[in-house]
């Protein structure tokens, strides 16, 4: 199979292409770093800008499927002008393909589109699926709502969509995890406010193989990416400590306190996402690290 992904120079677009040449398919990908181009076998890179409207088109001759994971990074300090490149990077990208696959002949029949969790309301106790329909009203819940509403558009080409909503990434290699087990090793791990604000989470791992899965069997509709044991940053904090070994001696961090700090990026810290994984379960997908010991000490052995 010919894949076109977007994003594939990021933590999961790395690990995604190996996956994939690993696999035996052809994979193209889309950059905007010219240096970045590669042409090797079943490997081959191409320029677009999504910002200035331009891409390669050749990008798209004989794909199959395209994996969407083009993004900038939401852990920077969210500043007017980078909100605004928050929702550029993921809407621009989004239309650009749209309107590539409306004039290009070609024959893509899925694509498999980065989402996130942000959409869904916060809360401690009640656990939201993919049929949850209330929404939460904050900066990146309405991120997401515009990020999935630039590929819900694709059906009217005959392009079946697949929407896999992702958690909190856990790899070594860079994203959220780093920034927690660092202070942790060097013995200035807390837990953020109450701790009682729920964290789903899942391990690099299955995440690219959860994309492998939605290609393979050609899925279609909303999936969240999570694993199915979600937990408290109580939680989480501790059992990173007890995986590296290390005391955690420091009071709870005010929300007050990282929100001076970080600003209104605080709010990855201090929101509660209860998310089920009951979907993508019922359809096949087995978890390779379904709890948080098994993933961390996967990771931090």
């Amino acid at each position: 199979m010919k894949i076109l992904i977007t994003g594939a120079t990021g933590l999961i677009g790395k690990e995604l292409v190996n996956l994939l040449l690993t696999n035996n398919h052809t994979v193209h990908y889309l950059t905007t770093s010219v240096s970045k181009i590669e042409d090797k076998p079943n490997l081959k890179g191409f320029f677009w800008n999504p910002q200035a409207g331009k891409i390669d088109e050749s990008c798209i001759y004989g794909v199959d499927s395209i994996i969407h994971l083009a993004g900038a990074n939401i852990a920077k300090r969210w500043t007017k002008g980078y909100k605004q490149e928050i929702i550029e990077s993921r809407t621009l990208s989004g239309e650009l393909l749209f309107n590539l696959l409306k004039k290009t002949p070609h024959q893509v029949k899925q694509i498999i589109a980065a989402s996130g969790t942000a959409i869904y309301p916060d809360s401690i106790t009640k656990q939201y699926d993919e049929t949850t329909v209330e929404t939460e009203d904050s900066f990146l819940s309405n991120v997401v709502k515009k990020w999935e509403a630039s590929v819900n558009t694709f059906p009217v080409l005959g392009i079946k969509v697949c929407k896999l909503r992702t958690g909190i990434v856990l790899s070594d290699k860079g994203g959220a995890l780093p920034e927690m087990v660092n202070p942790i090793k060097l013995g200035f791990g807390a837990t953020m406010g109450s701790g009682k604000q729920i964290q789903s989470w899942i391990h690099i791992h299955d995440l690219i193989a959860m994309y492998n899965f939605a290609l393979e069997n050609q899925l279609e509709g909303v999936y969240n990416a999570v694993s199915p044991n979600p937990v408290s940053n109580a939680v989480m904090t501790k059992t990173i400590a007890k995986i590296l070994k290390k005391p955690l001696w420091l009071p709870n961090v005010p929300e007050f306190v990282m929100k001076l700090i970080l600003g209104e990026m605080a709010y990855l810290l201090f929101s509660s996402k209860n998310l089920s994984a009951d979907k993508i379960k019922t359809v096949g997908f087995q978890f390779q690290f379904p709890d948080l010991e098994s993933a961390l000490h996967n990771l931090y052995p």
